[in-house]
């Protein structure tokens, strides 16, 4: 039997309260929000069973890989396209650019600390792909009716995430935990006979009569195959090149670029909690906000990371990009988000199909010369930014980006279309969120890597590239998904 919208006050004891309701001990929580409505005594809401819930068990058919199948990419979309084809016996090859996880968070944190970059394995690529280094959320707004979310999230969990990722309404795993998620199951993987070789880039894919018939490597090896899943990530740019060489189909998408801004989490959790803010019964306060502005140009928050820090998450040199990640506690100084403004093919000033990626390099170039050497980030005071003058103080807000920030002028660095529509929607962003547009809040620049600006086109029934058989586009570089959780669908879909 299932029990919904069944509030509690927020100091009790779900697991008691909700036993007695159902006069049974055997409950299962699928589902837990919080009613924090102006005027409403706050309250979670639960969705319950009284039964065991049922999963779905999708599995991939053997029977149709002649030979091996090869996995290029191994972010969410490549990690769970390589689980199924080896639960089912596929014995799959992985490719995967960057480092195991272990190796890529050492390369990582000599980026962060000492500005020294590997372009092969950092924030964007590596085992876990670019989530990894992010928050962990697994939130997604596709309309799914075959139960393959909860699937996803069973499996992270029998990895090693919390369970109550199976019922929070804005579940997150954390960066420090999602390491150890990742790890857990390549380790599966790899007891099936799964093969993932990292440090490796697939350099060419051979076709023959319009069939994929092998992959190439950079460190030379020759990978016989007729089945490609293509999970590249977002920031695949040479990969994108190497595909259009090929003659592989595929469309400018938009995409949106920006910047982090930083305020203090205590303030945050005042704006949203009110007289709640400190209850030890909630955690650190989210938002997500929207506005068209005047411009009419839509201006949105993304991937807010409560109790976070802004990142360092370049993949070129001479080019600086941001992110934010959060630990699974939420207990830093500071929360942040992007950001962001809508870019649009007609913003790109080209008709090639990787203009958008110029586009993202041009800003990023911008980013990293106004932030100086061993990139430092371009920072400004949101009142700087909306009286458009330099900053030359810090006040309650300090950054948290490492591996150190540099005031500039975020006018000089972005659009002027991406900042006019920034300032206006901050006056928006205030209305909806009291003390969001406070003027020591800190900016800090480019956010540019949203999704994709590209889409690799793919039939909608079988799901290969319309160019080549035996070729799947998958995951967010593919443009087919938007987070851990739709490429991780994405790849489950592709495979099966």
């Amino acid at each position: 039997m299932k029990y919904t919208d069944i509030k509690l006050s927020i100091d009790k004891d779900p697991k008691k309260e909700l036993s007695k309701i159902a006069k049974s001990d055997e409950i299962t929580i699928i589902r837990k929000s919080l009613d924090a409505r102006r005027g409403k005594t706050f309250s979670f809401v639960y969705s319950f069973l009284t039964e065991k819930e049922e999963f779905p068990n999708p599995m991939p058919d053997k029977s149709k890989f002649g030979k091996r199948p090869v996995v290029i990419g191994f972010g969410p979309a490549g990690m769970f396209a390589s689980l199924l084809l080896a639960r089912a016996g596929a014995n799959p090859i992985t490719i995967e650019r960057g480092g195991k996880v272990e190796d890529r968070t050492e390369s990582v944190n000599q980026f962060w600390n000492y500005g020294k970059l590997d372009t092969e394995s950092n924030v964007q690529f590596g085992e876990g792909g670019a989530g990894t280094f992010s928050d962990g959320k697994l939130t997604t707004l596709i309309k799914e009716k075959d139960g393959l979310g909860r699937f996803v999230l069973k499996e992270f969990v029998k990895a090693g995430a919390p369970e109550e990722i199976m019922y929070e309404a804005k579940p997150h795993i954390g960066t420090d935990v999602l390491k150890k998620v990742v790890k857990n199951i390549r380790e599966e993987i790899l007891s099936l006979s799964g093969e993932i070789l990292f440090n490796t880039k697939a350099e060419d894919i051979l076709i023959e009569n319009g069939k994929v018939t092998a992959v190439i490597t950079n460190t030379g090896k020759n990978i016989e195959t007729d089945h490609v899943f293509l999970g590249i990530g977002h920031s695949a740019r040479d990969t994108f090149k190497m595909l259009r060489e090929k003659g592989i189909a595929m469309e400018r998408k938009p995409f949106s670029v920006g910047v982090r801004i930083e305020h203090l989490q205590s303030e945050i959790d005042k704006a949203q909690y009110r007289e709640y803010a400190g209850s030890p019964y909630l955690s650190a306060a989210d938002y997500k906000l929207s506005s068209t502005g005047e411009g009419k140009r839509g201006v949105y928050t993304f991937c807010m990371c409560p109790g976070g820090q802004v990142v360092a998450a370049a993949s070129e040199e001479g080019r600086l990009v941001t992110n934010g990640m959060s630990n699974y506690a939420r207990d830093g100084v500071n929360a942040n988000s992007a950001v962001l403004v809508g870019i649009t093919p007609d913003d790109f000033g080209s008709h090639d199909i990787l203009s958008g990626c110029e586009f993202q390099r041009r800003i990023e170039e911008a980013a990293f010369r106004a932030g100086g050497e061993n990139y430092r980030a371009p920072v400004q005071l949101l009142g700087d930014f909306l009286s458009e003058k330099n900053s030359s103080d810090f006040g309650k807000v300090q950054p948290s980006y490492m591996p150190g920030t540099n005031f500039a002028k975020m006018d000089d660095i972005l659009p002027t279309f991406v900042t006019d529509a920034m300032k206006n929607a901050f006056s928006d962003f205030s209305k909806k969120l009291p003390g969001f547009d406070a003027y020591d809040a800190v900016l800090t620049g480019v956010e540019s890597r949203s999704s994709s600006p590209v889409r690799i086109l793919r039939d909608k029934e079988t799901g290969e590239s319309i160019s080549v058989k035996g070729l799947y586009p998958m995951g967010e570089g593919a443009g087919y998904a938007g987070g851990i959780m739709s490429a991780a669908i994405d790849g489950i879909k592709s495979v099966c």
